[in-house]
């Protein structure tokens, strides 16, 4: 990740911006694309040409966490590759957006769990999406990597629970493809075979859920957790050991994950609700939408309560300073006017209106390398 400037005086160390354009998840679908003969885009990460390509997301295997644990992963951790960035905030809506349209989050527009639906007083729950006002196609309307691939003929396919089908976040994000549903580690193995198979040139993409939401309810530093990934090692080893030949895996994720040890309520400090009209975001990264004419004292409110463990910025100093990569003005008002981003050992959660969150054990979402950084690993067969 490079660096950017700190974000206000005495909000902690620089910001640690993610590699768009040179290594992160937005250069994945653009250089998979080009490896498959798909005409007008850029190979960024140099990868090899193969007429047939599986990609799975493991959603939560932040890099660290993976390299921090051979034992539980020996296959994973002895296939080629490195780290990636996730992107700008490290969570799951926003990396499947640059895994969908392989463009960085401020192209997409999915940039968060919660954000303001511009033009109203209402968040949109971007994971849940039960607000039919919103349409996908029309709130994240950048094109997909899997219609550019099907328009050049490739066979594309995207394999899941079957109960993600037809999500308004699945209809943002897996047009062009077809869905085929799977319901446990043996039939996303078995999908992916069949999909591989399909034509002269196929992309498939498969997401595995699991190891995140036993990270949330129990930890990445829980027993849970670890044999989880013994699961996940498997699936990986499963899915190389039914490429057919001229096809490649890559193994990659959409976040990482820590413990945070300590909690700021911001339902319970009134410091941090004067002047706040909407609370989006998440625990690792908080949107604040001021009342009008409060950005700035909100913002002073904030830095002063969270001192040197946040970032906390306002929303031009964090465009400005490349934390979405390029962004539009429809895009921009998405996000808070306030944006609180812990780099210390907290998280800000909301007992009042998010107390589902206060459960939660592991979090994710700050720009810090172990919630950052993702792997992005390969194999193949000839």
């Amino acid at each position: 990740m490079s660096e950017g400037p700190a974000g206000g005086a005495g909000q902690g160390p620089p910001v640690p911006v993610p590699r768009y354009g040179t290594g992160a998840l937005a250069d994945v679908p653009p250089s998979l694309l080009a490896a498959l003969g798909v005409p007008g885009v850029e190979n960024v990460l140099g990868l090899p040409p193969v007429p047939r390509v599986a990609i799975l997301i493991v959603d939560g295997l932040g890099w660290r966490q993976l390299r921090a644990h051979p034992d539980e992963a020996p296959y994973l951790n002895a296939m080629e590759g490195g780290p990636v960035t996730a992107g700008f905030p490290a969570t799951t809506v926003t990396s499947l957006g640059s895994l969908a349209t392989g463009l960085p989050p401020g192209g997409h527009g999915l940039l968060g769990v919660q954000v303001r639906i511009p033009g109203t007083g209402r968040l949109l729950n971007c994971l849940r999406w039960k607000d039919d006002s919103v349409d996908p196609a029309e709130f994240q309307p950048a094109p997909t990597a899997y219609e550019r691939a099907a328009a050049d003929g490739v066979e594309v396919s995207y394999v899941a629970l079957g109960h993600y089908r037809g999500s308004g976040l699945s209809r943002a994000t897996t047009r062009g493809a077809e869905y085929r549903p799977a319901e446990g580690l043996g039939q996303l193995v078995g999908r992916t075979e069949e999909a591989l198979r399909l034509g002269d040139r196929s992309y498939v993409t498969v997401y595995h859920a699991d190891l995140d939401s036993t990270g949330h309810r129990f930890g990445v530093g829980s027993a849970d957790w670890r044999h989880h990934l013994r699961f996940v090692d498997v699936l990986a080893q499963e899915i190389a050991a039914v490429l057919p030949a001229g096809s490649a895996l890559y193994v990659t994720a959409d976040h990482g994950m820590v413990d945070p040890s300590e909690r700021v309520d911001a339902d319970t400090v009134p410091e941090l609700r004067a002047g706040v009209a909407l609370l989006g975001g998440d625990a690792r990264c908080r949107y604040v939408y001021a009342e009008p004419g409060a950005h700035e004292d909100v913002l002073a409110a904030w830095r002063a309560v969270l001192g040197d463990r946040a970032w906390v910025v306002g929303r031009d100093e964090a465009v400005d300073g490349g934390w979405f990569g390029p962004i539009g003005p429809e895009m921009r008002e998405r996000v808070g006017d306030v944006i609180a981003v812990p780099h210390a050992d907290i998280a800000i959660t909301a007992s009042e209106r998010e107390p589902w969150l206060a459960l939660m054990v592991g979090m994710h979402g700050s720009l810090v390398p172990d919630e950052q950084l993702v792997p992005l690993l390969s194999a193949s067969r000839p």
